[in-house]
């Protein structure tokens, strides 16, 4: 008779389930984020976000604490996607004028794909910001976007392009103002005025004369005819 090799008691036996607690981890706040983007932060249900993950409501609880901790760390996820994207267009390798064009097409192009991240941070306004107040993360994300910005307006100065005088935060107001509100107001628009502004058509406009609009804000009036063919 064949020997079958060694019996190993169950309690004993290697798990075939491989363990990866920051997948599980990064998995609660995909799944989280969707739920808080539908329902808000007092709609969302644990359970419902726990029937939708590979975690269980206890595992949600010890990552995150509570309800108000899960949704805190859904909305750095959310910024921290967003700048990450800004750091791999490698802005600093370009021209100040081609820069700044490629910081609007993906702010443009970011919001429109992530259409999540939009209705969370309409939600968070309607918290008053109180929940960011609590995140060193968000605050040290956004120092960085802004530095971006400064970089590409003193380049721009330099070169005698840019105007002077403005402000790196508020071009970075403008910028965001005009992207999110292509995703923020868009069923409301095409429903008041009965025109469809999320065709691909409508989209490639709107893109296009986003950046044209920043771009004639910051650049000298002598400078938009050669910028802007």
């Amino acid at each position: 008779m064949p020997s079958t090799g060694p019996i190993v008691p169950a309690s004993r036996k290697p798990s075939t389930r491989r363990q990866d607690p920051e997948g599980t981890r990064q998995n609660i706040i995909e799944v989280a984020s969707q739920e808080f983007a539908l329902n808000g932060l007092s709609g969302a249900r644990i359970d419902e976000i726990a029937a939708k993950t590979r975690a269980s409501k206890r595992m949600i609880y010890y990552y995150f604490g509570d309800k108000e901790g899960l949704y805190l760390s859904a909305l750095e996820n959310a910024y921290r996607q967003v700048r990450e994207g800004e750091a791999g267009l490698d802005i600093e390798g370009l021209s100040p004028l081609e820069g700044l064009r490629r910081l609007v097409e993906f702010t443009f192009d970011h919001h429109h794909q992530h259409e999540d991240f939009i209705r969370m941070v309409m939600i968070e306004n309607i918290h008053h910001g109180q929940y960011l107040e609590r995140s060193s993360l968000v605050r040290d994300l956004n120092v960085t976007a802004i530095a971006h910005i400064r970089d590409l307006y003193e380049r721009g100065l330099g070169e005698g392009l840019f105007r002077s005088g403005l402000d790196p935060l508020e071009i970075h107001w403008q910028i965001s103002a005009l992207c999110f509100f292509n995703v923020s107001n868009r069923a409301t628009f095409s429903s008041l005025f009965a025109r469809d502004f999320g065709t691909p058509e409508m989209l490639m406009r709107l893109r296009h004369n986003t950046v044209e609009m920043v771009l004639r804000y910051i650049l000298k009036p002598e400078a938009i005819a050669e910028a802007l063919p």
